[in-house]
């Protein structure tokens, strides 16, 4: 399909650098994923490989080719936006075959390519609905067909998933995922969840401020992260900070905890805390804590427990799983 690389991009409004020089490779077939806070640039970095922004200086290079002032028609690409873009009054089908219908392509390939791509996602027997006959999850689901009929370089997704409920949410993301097996296609994908980017990425790129904090695997992020911001933003509950001169931790700033890797016990422990709140989600249970030694702790345990508000117990991390990060918020490796 398609491979990409990043050189020195900036985006600057005025004064205002809003992308700070990005460099970025993403190999052919990679499930690339942009993640990071509201405002860190990341739909403005998507947009700039689209070719949907001027970058400011820098270069977009999609297989090697340089394209960095070609049009967006002519880069390749096919983007799937939050919102789904439908013509209300065509049919599925003259939906998601407009674009080709548009480039001149035969009747024959374009019914082909739409029943190709209404197979993969299942939209078959709907392709003589309109958008106004479908559910959000279907809308969603022609949006990316209408992507898949371009055949192109590069898929681009911009946070595809925003406008559905937490179970559309769930069953589209293991659409994209068995798409993306199924294609081989290179995908660069933007969201602001960080699960989504943990369940589906081969690589995750953490952005804060305009900038690149760290690329990897989302297990390299969650095992090792790069410092004090992508080991806060990846990870659901956050990870605990507590400042290491509470520990007697010599040679850092902070110290971090998951707060799976704290266990509690009601008869002895390293950090005596009191209960403030309890979560109980079935699976899981959150527990959060207040300890005069080390501020306010997250604490994870696996399946139900029974603590109650105002209890004393005692935390005890797992020393082997702590994170040490320095004065300028970086990790510090054993």
């Amino acid at each position: 399909m398609g491979s990409l690389q990043l050189k020195s991009i900036r985006k600057a409004y005025g004064t205002h650098d809003v992308l700070k020089g990005i460099d970025l490779e993403v190999k052919d077939g990679e499930f690339v994923i942009f993640v990071g806070p509201s405002g860190c640039g990341k739909s403005t970095l998507l947009r700039s490989i689209a070719g949907l922004e001027d970058v400011t200086s820098g270069a977009v290079l999609i297989n090697g080719t340089d394209v960095t002032v070609t049009p967006p028609a002519k880069r390749g690409i096919s983007m799937v936006f939050q919102s789904y873009a439908l013509y209300p009054h065509l049919t599925v089908k003259d939906n998601m075959g407009l674009g080709l219908k548009q480039a001149g392509t035969a009747k024959d390939e374009i019914d082909n390519r739409v029943e190709k791509a209404s197979s993969m996602l299942s939209l078959a027997p709907y392709l003589a609905r309109r958008p106004a006959e479908l559910s959000g999850g279907q809308r969603q689901r022609v949006a990316i067909g209408r992507a898949i009929v371009r055949e192109p370089e590069l898929f681009l997704f911009d946070e595809p998933l925003s406008n559905l409920d937490a179970a559309l949410r769930v069953q589209t993301r293991l659409e994209i995922a068995r798409l993306h097996r199924s294609l081989k296609a290179t995908m660069i994908y933007v969201t602001h969840d960080q699960v989504e980017a943990m369940t589906l990425a081969d690589k995750i790129v953490v952005m804060n401020a305009g900038a690149i904090e760290q690329i990897g695997s989302p297990m390299e992020l969650y095992n090792r992260p790069a410092n004090v911001f992508v080991a806060g933003f990846i990870g659901s509950p956050q990870m605990n900070f507590i400042p290491a001169e509470k520990l007697e931790q010599s040679g850092a700033k902070t110290v971090g905890i998951r707060p799976e890797h704290i266990t509690l016990s009601r008869e002895q422990g390293t950090w005596a805390a009191k209960v403030i709140h309890v979560e109980h989600l079935g699976a899981d249970t959150i527990i959060y804590l207040e300890s005069d030694q080390t501020g306010l702790l997250t604490a994870r345990l696996f399946g139900e427990h029974k603590y109650e508000p105002d209890e004393t117990v005692y935390a005890t991390p797992d020393t082997g799983h702590m994170h040490r990060f320095d004065e300028n918020d970086q990790a510090i490796r054993a």
